[in-house]
């Protein structure tokens, strides 16, 4: 099934309200995403502490509804 790239990115600036977000699908299939995000609240962070603040973002839906995801992110 997968998820519309409309939907991650609504998730994404629901959390981050500041976020640029650019969503890719991969394969065409709503189950390869590449998303950019970019947001004033990773400042300070690691990229480690940007990609879980990210998936948490996501409520849970990465690894299941939403099977893969290339994500860069950046402070602003």
């Amino acid at each position: 099934m997968g998820m519309k790239g409309d939907e991650i990115a609504r998730m994404i600036k629901a959390a981050f309200p500041d976020a640029d977000v650019t969503m890719t699908d991969l394969a065409g299939d709503d189950n390869h995403w590449a998303a950019v995000v970019a947001s004033g609240a990773f400042k300070g962070k690691s990229r480690v502490q940007q990609h879980q603040m990210v998936y948490a973002a996501l409520k849970g839906n990465m690894g299941g509804v939403l099977h893969a995801l290339q994500l860069t992110t950046q402070a602003k």
